[in-house]
């Protein structure tokens, strides 16, 4: 398994895109103030895990994008929430309710706690949506790295949602950014210990439960990724596509694995679309147009190879 200690505070590989600096408090630094309002450390079960909430101001009916934070699963390399200022700015710029949370992780946990923990934080934000200006009819998980591990499989597999009291019927989309989805075999000790015990590794895998029936997904990724291999997100959605599920596809061939996350942030979308093809995707699975089965849309920018569905385009890197 070739995933890598992501310690994102101290190796932000955007480094060159914020100046220098190597931490996401660089990047907070770039995300205006004033245009959200922000409600923190909201209580959402009884773990005491907390969440924050951004709201554009009026909002009203708006989608609901959850922002699951990454980090390995671990507690020494994933950040607090108020660390993803930047993201929480930048998705309510947008119109959208924003909600990050933070989940328990490893050692005080191990799998499948944290995807447990982030169910609960879709039911909370399910029942209270309302309240902030959102659509609880509105729902998107977004999720960088484990994160989006995360995201992925309260997508794909539906317990989690159920047991949490809630139902996967209520995402309207999944949006994954460099996320981990097909990692057997599993090697590294610490992860040998978190998603243990090996017998049940299989059933670790997000890949194993994408049988079609998913939200619409959307799967991110850089083709220059050193952290999670890009054969995670190719496979899955190779996986989905096969079985006839609604899934998008982007690679980035010079993307970087922080870079990804980085150019969510307001004032560094202008050097990729990455954002535009976050918004894109809301906009078109929350609008209340029915879901289409075998929509796929494949794309590697620059070079650009799309298939929408069956048409595949693709320009040279």
């Amino acid at each position: 398994m070739r995933i890598l200690p992501l310690l994102i505070g101290g190796v932000m590989g955007a480094a060159a895109l914020v100046g220098g600096c190597s931490s996401t408090g660089a990047l907070n630094s770039f995300a205006p103030d004033g245009d959200y309002k922000l409600a923190s450390n909201i209580v959402y079960d009884t773990h005491g895990d907390k969440l924050d909430v951004y709201t554009p101001l009026n909002a009203q009916n708006a989608p609901v994008v959850v922002f699951i934070p990454g980090g390995r699963w671990e507690q020494e390399n994933t950040l607090p929430k108020e660390q993803y200022r930047f993201v929480g700015e930048a998705l309510s710029a947008k119109g959208y309710i924003a909600v990050v949370p933070n989940y328990r992780t490893y050692p005080q946990v191990k799998f499948p706690d944290f995807i447990s923990d982030c169910a609960k934080a879709v039911v909370w934000i399910h029942a209270n949506a309302h309240y902030y200006g959102g659509d609880p009819a509105k729902i998107v998980v977004l999720g960088h790295d484990a994160g989006a591990y995360i995201a992925a499989m309260l997508a794909l597999n539906p317990e989690y949602l159920k047991q949490a009291g809630g139902d996967r019927s209520w995402l309207r989309g999944m949006i994954g950014l460099a996320g981990p989805y097909d990692f057997l075999p599993i090697t590294d000790p610490d992860l040998r210990d978190l998603f243990g015990p090996p017998e049940s590794f299989e059933a670790t895998q997000p890949i194993l439960f994408a049988d079609g029936s998913n939200a619409p997904m959307l799967l991110l990724a850089g083709d220059d990724d050193k952290i999670v291999e890009v054969k995670n997100t190719n496979n899955l959605y190779d996986r989905i596509k096969r079985n006839n599920g609604t899934v998008e596809k982007v690679i980035y061939p010079k993307m970087s694995h922080e870079r990804i996350l980085a150019a969510l942030a307001t004032r560094l979308q202008r050097e990729s679309d990455v954002m535009t093809y976050i918004v894109g995707f809301v906009q078109r699975y929350t609008s209340g147009a029915p879901r289409a089965n075998n929509f796929g849309i494949q794309t590697s920018v620059p070079g650009i190879q799309t298939s929408v569905p069956g048409i595949q385009t693709s320009v040279p890197k």
